[in-house]
């Protein structure tokens, strides 16, 4: 499926159905992310219900620790 993800065209398995197998698919998973699907937030309890369809446009953004 094609998707844009941080103003990249990525090609993900057809697989990937939800936000929740989007960010599993990146190794994100982990991780403390904001996920904005189609200019919309997507809060983490909604991820494994939100699907995602071919031409999405999708922004990830997590925070890196620094001093």
């Amino acid at each position: 499926m094609k998707l844009t993800v941080n103003g990249v065209h990525v090609v993900v398995p057809s697989t990937v159905e939800t936000v929740t197998e989007l960010l599993q698919h990146f190794e994100l998973n982990q991780k403390v992310i904001i996920v904005e699907l189609n200019a919309e937030i997507v809060g983490k309890a909604r991820h494994a219900e939100t699907r995602i369809s071919l031409g999405d446009k999708i922004e990830l953004v997590h925070f890196v620790g620094g001093g």
